[in-house]
């Protein structure tokens, strides 16, 4: 699975014209100041939802989520999308899109539809965090985008169905023109049944013949560029159980030499250290966030000699200590 989202260029100039400052956002983000300026711009389930949350923080407009996620040039379409127009009908264009999604990032599209109802829902695959209310938002505004857009029609949702609160849900109604929902157990957007087989007048099939080498091409880049860290990063927290795992240690599990494993790690633009520092920092997430560990104990199973070494580590990745950490995520799970 690859651990990366690729954010697409447009959104800085979706966010200048909505008024919002790119540099602010990033700085708000804690994420590089030439993130935008990236050829190709990849970032973590982390790093993606800080990004989102700086947006919903740094917009004086709620519903900016809903403005972003809405695009009447097809010109600013991603090729993804345009290839998405040109299949048979809408559901058609949703499971390619979950397609394509699911072997380039850690994210899942899930559809159930039955008589009445088909339902489409975001899964954040290594998330550890809320996902960000305004991603929630941008994500199902832009599959009404790509509803309305090919089939040529004003479709609109049954409901959509949010696990929190929102304050403006007026304006969510007025964009989306049917009932909203929170405290729902998944956030969800509902169409009718039939809306699944509504014909795209966009179809285009020589199109899509076209776009398939791109997307060949993105998924062996992906696949070169992501899978022997992942490999790597996961043979590492096999071995995090009380004892920091050195090069040689992962090395002799992957029936490698350890010159050969850093080659490989630095071919694909990492390091042992910076993977081990990864696979620290997910793991350190996923004890705070879900177990009951006191620090020491969570410590130990990293692979830290003590409780102390953890804390400076944690703060370096986080801005805070783990307790505050762990104490701000109960309250925002409280609240």
């Amino acid at each position: 699975m690859n651990k990366h989202f690729r954010v697409p260029g447009r959104l800085r100039n979706k966010l200048e014209e909505s008024g919002v400052r790119p540099s602010a956002v990033l700085r708000r983000a804690g994420l590089p100041a030439s993130l935008f300026d990236q050829t190709r711009i990849l970032v973590t389930t982390e790093e993606l939802f800080a990004l989102w949350r700086a947006i919903g923080e740094i917009s004086t407009d709620p519903g900016i989520g809903l403005k972003l996620g809405t695009e009447t040039r097809t010109e600013r379409f991603h090729p993804m999308a345009i290839a998405a127009l040109s299949t048979e009908n809408f559901n058609a264009a949703v499971t390619h899109m979950g397609r394509f999604k699911r072997l380039t990032c850690p994210e899942e599209m899930l559809q159930q539809i039955d008589e009445e109802e088909w339902s489409i829902r975001f899964r954040w695959l290594l998330a550890v965090d809320e996902e960000p209310r305004v991603l929630t938002e941008y994500c199902f505004a832009w599959l009404l985008t790509l509803g309305r857009h090919g089939s040529g029609t004003h479709i609109t949702p049954l409901r959509v169905e949010f696990a929190q609160p929102r304050s403006h849900i007026k304006a969510i109604e007025r964009h989306f023109a049917c009932p909203i929902v929170t405290g729902a157990a998944h956030n969800t957007i509902v169409f009718r049944a039939q809306d699944a087989q509504l014909p795209f007048v966009t179809r285009n099939a020589e199109l899509l013949d076209m776009l398939a080498p791109q997307f060949d091409q993105e998924l062996k880049l992906a696949r070169e560029q992501e899978t022997f860290a992942e490999i790597v990063r996961a043979a590492i927290q096999e071995r995090l159980t009380g004892h920091r795992p050195s090069i040689d240690d992962v090395a002799r599990q992957l029936h490698l030499s350890s010159r050969t494993l850093q080659r490989r790690l630095q071919e694909s633009g990492s390091s042992f250290q910076r993977v081990l520092d990864e696979a620290r920092h997910q793991m350190a997430r996923y004890y705070l966030s879900n177990s009951v560990l006191e620090l020491n104990e969570t410590a130990y199973l990293l692979g830290y000699e003590d409780s102390n070494s953890f804390v400076r580590a944690f703060r370096a990745w986080e801005g805070v200590p783990p307790g505050h950490w762990r104490e701000a995520r109960r309250i925002s799970a409280a609240s």
